[in-house]
């Protein structure tokens, strides 16, 4: 059975090899690698190693040498799709059925890959002839040696629509379209993809090129183009650079993400090599996947500007889903106005590596987000700031890893806006000084009303007030109020035993609605209801007009009624979204979570524009 290669190489980069291997070596850490006593041959001393990066083992006693299915066919007596089907199991991956399609799949794929390197040689030698002036002035000005072109086999495409096609033309124009190379017009003619452009190959984890970026130099849009999505190039599961930054990365310890390849070039001249960059998106989570399996915490740096500190919120709320125990982001912010190749050539790498000491976990850099330069002067506000916080914990699907944001964020939240003042020192007495008591403290009765309150809507008690001021409303929104689902359970007897007595009696007063409800037994939670309301609206007051009262009763059942809506609906798109990771669903939950905070906004507006102030 024929397998697809691009399957099996997503196999066994999905599946270390060490964890492997040490079910039946014992493994010790060589630098970059592992070692132990062979397996397949008798020795004491060890020299069978095993390479994480390449995921390739090897033996200098005796030559033995494979990937991670080879040592499970050699070493564990498995046939090759045994081993692939266990393998595959153990990633969650499922095993193609092999089927002529495959099969061809698999031969095009091949072809592809060829096809994507001819092009990238020949890209190289247009830099280096006469028609890449251009470019190579470009470079220049931005400072690229002559080490970085070569090492990043930059390259040019001539602003030809057919120079590319006919240097392949032996490979036809088909597959040169499927390579992502040529385009095809509506007419059906082809033309070359790229042209007048500086040409950034871009390579798959094993260092084969798979697809181009390129940087337009004239007054071309747009200004990156990339390779076509297709059998052999998926700009979402690829990260640029990743095939030489990732063995140093394991090595250091650290993995930057940055937003261009430029900013990858630029710093990798001051010694950096550690950077990687999407291919002109937003980080997808399959990109996050690639990143955490080089280190457990990267860096994201992107530029200090808007965009792209919105670039930086969107990857953070993209990896909220698939934390997991010691798999988290740091965030780092660079000046405003700069990207990482500015910084490097004002500052050299000092600079840069301070903006990379400087990385906030991603923890932090939620919190700081939803609170710095934040209007907080009122309690609907602060309570829009924790219900977004709320939010960014909720999405997170590790339950542990979820519950300790949670805690932080609540932690930290009380800690601001709740700090109670210090309590001076004690100072000790002196005689003949006067003596003065300590201040007492709360009186039991007020503690209990407090805490009594706690889990009440201060929202939903104004509007139980209102009822009670002016029975009239529920004339037209008692139908409304009795939908509102009340977490609260002594506001929603409240709120039936009102709406009850009105449904008997419609023309009755406040002081009758009051008595008739100390007749049903909630006299006593109507009282203390009145009493503990801090929201004063215009249907609060006894002496409102009658117009204004009706509206704003009604706005802020509306309000509440939405608010309500949304909250159901954003549970259920953040838990699908947790177990699907589609870009559909992220997108869902990000436009409920706008509308949300929009609601909460209406709110806070209604709110501040009723209060009695």
């Amino acid at each position: 059975m024929s397998l697809p290669p691009a399957f099996l190489d997503e196999l066994r980069a999905r599946v270390p090899l060490a964890p492997v291997v040490g079910r039946r070596v014992k493994l010790v850490r060589a630098g970059r690698e592992w070692k132990g006593c062979c397996p397949f041959h008798n020795e004491k001393t060890p020299s069978f190693y095993v390479n994480d990066d390449k995921g390739f083992y090897h033996c200098f006693g005796c030559g033995a040498h494979g990937d991670v299915i080879r040592f499970l066919t050699e070493q564990e007596g498995m046939g090759f799709i045994d081993a692939v089907k266990q393998l595959a199991a153990q990633a969650g991956m499922e095993v193609p059925s092999e089927s002529p399609e495959a099969r061809a799949r698999a031969e095009v794929a091949d072809t592809l890959q060829s096809l994507a390197g001819r092009a990238a040689e020949w890209f190289q030698t247009q830099l280096r002839s006469t028609a890449g002036a251009e470019a190579r002035a470009y470079l220049d000005r931005r400072g690229v040696s002559a080490a970085m072109i070569k090492d990043f086999a930059l390259g040019f495409s001539p602003d030809s629509r057919t120079a590319l096609k006919t240097a392949l033309k032996d490979a036809g124009e088909d597959k040169l379209v499927e390579a992502g190379l040529l385009g095809r017009s509506d007419d059906g003619q082809t033309y070359d993809r790229f042209r007048g452009r500086l040409m950034f190959p871009i390579r798959d984890r094993r260092g084969r090129v798979v697809g181009f970026g390129g940087r337009a130099l004239g007054d071309i849009q747009p200004k990156y183009l990339n390779s076509a999505d297709g059998p052999l190039f998926d700009k979402g599961r690829l990260l640029y650079n990743l095939d030489r930054a990732g063995p140093v990365a394991h090595k250091s310890g650290r993995l930057v993400v940055v937003e261009g390849y430029m900013d990858v070039i630029g710093v990798a001249q001051a010694s950096i090599a550690e950077l990687v960059a999407p291919l002109g998106t937003a980080m997808t989570e399959t990109q996050l996947a690639l990143a955490w399996r080089q280190v457990d915490e990267p860096i994201l740096c992107f530029d200090g500007d808007g965009a792209g500190q919105r670039a930086a919120l969107r990857a953070c709320l993209r990896a909220l889903p698939l934390l997991a125990p010691a798999k988290s982001l740091r965030i780092a912010t660079l000046p405003p106005g700069e990207d990482p190749d500015d910084l490097v050539k004002r500052g050299g790498a000092p600079a840069f590596e301070a903006v990379l000491a400087a990385a906030l976990p991603l923890s932090e850099y939620l919190w700081r987000s939803e609170t710095e330069g934040q209007d907080t002067a009122t309690p609907e506000r602060r309570a829009a700031v924790r219900q977004r916080l709320k939010v960014h914990a909720d999405a997170i699907a590790d339950p542990s890893v979820r519950a300790l944001y949670a805690a932080d964020f609540n932690a930290r939240f009380d800690a601001l806006y709740f700090a109670r003042p210090e309590r001076p020192p004690r100072q000790p007495f002196v005689r003949g000084a006067r003596y003065v008591a300590p201040l007492a403290g709360a009186s039991p009765a007020l503690r209990s009303r407090g805490l009594g309150n706690q889990t009440a809507s201060g929202e939903v008690t104004a509007l139980l007030v209102g009822l009670l001021t002016h029975p009239g409303l529920a004339d037209r929104h008692g139908e409304a109020l009795a939908a509102l689902p009340l977490s609260d359970p002594r506001q929603a007897e409240l709120r039936d035993a009102i709406l009850s007595a009105l449904a008997v009696r419609p023309d009755l007063e406040s002081d009758a609605l009051n008595a008739d409800l100390v007749s049903r037994g909630v006299g006593g939670l109507a009282d203390v209801t009145l009493k503990s309301n801090r929201l004063r609206f215009s249907f609060t007051r006894k002496d409102a007009p009658a117009e204004a009262t009706a509206r704003d009763f009604g706005m802020m059942v509306d309000t509440i009624a939405a608010r309500t809506r949304i909250e159901l609906e954003l549970e259920t798109a953040t838990a699908r979204f947790r177990s699907s990771l589609e870009d559909s669903d992220f997108e869902r939950q990000q436009a409920l979570l706008a509308e949300r905070v929009e609601i909460d906004s209406a709110m806070m507006r209604l709110a501040e524009s009723l209060r009695d102030d």
